[in-house]
C-alpha cells in the first residue's frame, strides 16, 4: 500500500527555513508515512526552488498568494491525506506516533504550537494560539493534517492572499481535533515587530476579516 500522506508546503523566498522544515519530516519518510512532498512556490528569487528539488520535492509554480499556492499544491497531491505545513514550521521529534493514531479517524487535525525562540512572550502567545485552536480556529503555522476527501468536501483552500487558514478552519468547524504533537514555528517576525505589536495586529486583522473586509485589502494593509 502506498504511503498515505502528501505534504504541501507554500513557499516564497524561504531558503533559510525550508531545509529544517523538510528535515523534520524525515521520521515520517523512514516509517513509510509520507508519499510525496509538494512545494508550491510563489515566485521565489532566492534558492528556495533549487533547495526543494535537491531534497526530492515536487515543485509547482504560480502567483504569490498563499491560498492559491496551497490550492495548487493540493490539486496535484496524490495522497489520501494532506499535511499542510508552512516553510518556517518544523514538526518536533515524536510526531510520528500521534500522526499514525490520527490517521485512524476522519477528522482534520492541528498541532500544538511552540516558538523556536521567544521566552516568556513566546510561551504566552503559543498558549493563546492553542486555546484559540481548541475553540475551532487553528492558524496555518500550526500545521493541518486532513483527509483528502474531507478537503474536497469543504471546497479546499480559497484563492486568497491572507486568512486562507481561517477560511478553511471555519469550513472544517466540527471536524477539527488536536494532534498530540508540536509544531515549532519561527519567532523571527514576532521578534522583529514586537510580540505585543504583532499579536495585536493579528487580532485586529482577524476581527476585520470576520467583519467582512476582503482578504486582498487585508493583505495590502498587513504587508504595509
Amino acid at each position: 500500500m502506498r504511503a498515505p500522506i502528501s505534504v504541501i508546503i507554500p513557499t516564497l523566498n524561504a531558503q533559510e527555513h525550508l531545509g529544517p522544515c523538510l528535515m523534520s519530516l524525515m521520521p515520517g519518510l523512514e516509517v513509510g508515512l509520507i508519499r510525496e512532498v509538494i512545494v508550491s512556490d510563489g515566485g521565489s528569487r532566492d534558492d528556495t526552488v533549487e533547495l526543494a528539488k535537491a531534497w526530492g520535492a515536487e515543485v509547482v509554480d504560480g502567483t504569490a498568494s498563499r491560498g492559491a499556492q496551497l490550492a495548487r499544491g493540493c490539486a496535484v497531491a496524490q495522497g489520501r491525506w494532506f499535511l499542510v505545513l508552512h516553510a518556517d514550521t518544523q514538526l518536533r521529534d515524536g510526531w510520528v506516533g500521534p500522526v499514525i493514531k490520527h490517521l485512524e479517524h476522519h477528522k482534520a487535525g492541528w498541532f500544538n504550537l511552540a516558538f523556536d525562540d521567544g521566552g516568556l512572550a513566546g510561551r504566552v502567545v503559543a498558549c493563546w494560539a492553542n486555546l484559540r485552536s481548541h475553540c475551532g480556529l487553528p492558524y496555518g503555522d500550526q500545521g493541518l493534517l486532513l483527509p483528502a476527501a474531507l478537503y474536497d468536501r469543504v471546497g479546499g483552500y480559497p484563492s486568497q492572499p491572507l486568512m486562507e487558514d481561517v477560511a478553511i478552519a471555519r469550513a472544517l468547524r466540527g471536524q477539527l481535533t488536536c494532534i498530540d504533537a508540536v509544531a515549532v514555528t519561527s519567532a523571527v517576525r514576532y521578534k522583529k515587530q514586537g510580540w505585543l505589536r504583532r499579536g495585536t495586529r493579528n487580532l485586529w486583522t482577524l476581527a476585520r476579516y470576520f467583519g467582512g473586509v476582503c482578504p486582498k485589502q487585508l493583505a495590502d494593509t498587513y504587508r504595509s
